[in-house]
């Protein structure tokens, strides 16, 4: 990229209306033709984009408290953040990402590797249901119960028949879980083949990152084109009007956490939580506690 070019991309500052609507995944959506490095709104650069990342934390946690507040009064709603992508797409940076603008408190991260002996004992949602967020709360899950239609069908765990027909039951889950009050941000954080290379290279160099690095991930790198298929497959069946799907271009880090910030952020202003009403008089109260 030339000095012009360079220019050009610190230049882009202005937020769109909705990065939700960029980001969604539609039924004529094509994973093989997004561009992973590609910068699809707001800051151009790296030290903007991390600043007005950091810059929503007043609001967000404003609208944190609230929802919390919220479930206090008897309200039902709560938030999760569903977190996939390939081995080195930044799962954990990106849950480092949203902790940086809320209330730790009020925040819930469960990782879901693969399934325990316990766990393989009971339905594949088993598990998943345990680590739901309680009312009032964000739950962020890094990898979900989308590994049972990606892994397990890229690895043939199990028979086709048997995941081919967890598409409509993952939607039947989610319909039930959105219409009793949770709120899903599904986020694919899309990296390239080559980026991926170079993140597994750059663990392998430094020798505090070598213990992130599996053997296994050259493995599942021999299955790129297949994890494609299967993330193609997965984004457009069960993105709905009530647990979407989004796509965030993942090899720029510092755009892949402006892009999750814009999205919390802009769920929470949809879902705009309210204080509960109080059940006493505020004038009497303040009354008896001066005189007290």
């Amino acid at each position: 990229m030339g000095k012009k070019d360079k220019g050009k991309e610190k230049k882009r500052a202005k937020t769109p209306p909705s990065v939700r609507d960029l980001l969604r995944v539609g039924p004529e959506f094509d994973l093989g033709a997004q561009d992973p490095r590609r910068i699809v709104a707001g800051p151009g650069d790296k030290e903007t984009a991390r600043a007005a990342a950091l810059a929503l934390e007043p609001e967000i946690t404003a609208l944190q408290e609230r929802l919390f507040a919220e479930s206090k009064g008897g309200g039902k709603r709560r938030l999760l953040v569903v977190l996939q992508g390939m081995d080195t797409s930044g799962k954990g940076g990106a849950v480092k990402a949203i902790d940086r603008v809320c209330e730790p408190i009020g925040l819930r991260v469960a990782g879901f590797g693969a399934p325990t002996k316990e766990e393989l004992r009971h339905h594949y949602l088993w598990r998943i249901n345990k680590a739901l967020p309680p009312v009032g709360s964000i739950g962020i899950f890094d990898r979900s119960h989308y590994e049972d239609v990606l892994i397990v069908r890229v690895r043939n765990l199990v028979p086709e028949d048997v995941w081919s027909g967890r598409y409509d039951e993952i939607n039947d889950w989610e319909k039930k879980l959105a219409d009793s009050g949770l709120v899903f941000i599904k986020c694919m954080l899309h990296i390239s083949k080559a980026e991926q290379q170079a993140r597994l290279l750059a663990r392998l160099e430094e020798p505090d990152k070598r213990w992130k690095y599996n053997p296994g991930d050259v493995d599942e790198r021999e299955l790129w084109d297949k994890y494609q298929e299967a993330y193609q497959v997965a984004l457009t069946r069960c993105s709905t009007d009530y647990a979407p799907w989004y796509v965030i271009p993942a090899d720029r880090k510092w755009h892949r956490d402006w892009l999750l910030t814009q999205l919390v952020a802009e769920t929470l202003r949809e879902m705009d939580p309210q204080y509960p009403a109080v059940d006493y008089d505020v004038e009497t109260e303040i009354g008896r506690v001066q005189g007290s």
